[in-house]
């Protein structure tokens, strides 16, 4: 694996695992959306949950490259649908935002796991 792809992973690990984590410490800037969104509180946690799973995968996927794999794979589904609700709750101007996480995801992705 290359440095760069390196360093793309482990940007978009930490930027998921933020993610992440903004949710379980419930930060206005995100939990306020997903309400607007209309997604149900109870769901939150495993949304958060998600995200870190991903970002310790990407991690993990440093050293095994098919757990970095699903992983990705996993984020880029998650962000997928991240801009679906977004789109559904008709917040266009949010649209950005997951696409702003997944971008370093899909980098990362594009520049491979060594395997």
């Amino acid at each position: 694996m290359s440095t760069t792809a390196t360093v793309v992973t482990v940007v978009a690990a930490v930027m998921a695992g933020f993610s992440g984590g903004s949710v379980f410490f419930n930060a206005r800037y995100v939990v306020e959306p997903l309400a607007e969104y209309g997604v149900p509180r109870s769901w939150w946690i495993w949304l958060g949950t998600a995200k870190a799973a991903g970002a310790v995968g990407l991690l993990v996927g440093l050293f095994v490259p098919v757990i970095g794999l699903l992983a990705a794979i996993g984020l880029i589904l998650y962000f997928t649908g991240a801009v679906i609700a977004v789109l559904r709750a008709r917040s266009y101007a949010h649209v950005p935002f997951p696409l702003l996480y997944a971008a370093p995801v899909i980098g990362a992705l594009a520049l491979g796991f060594p395997g």
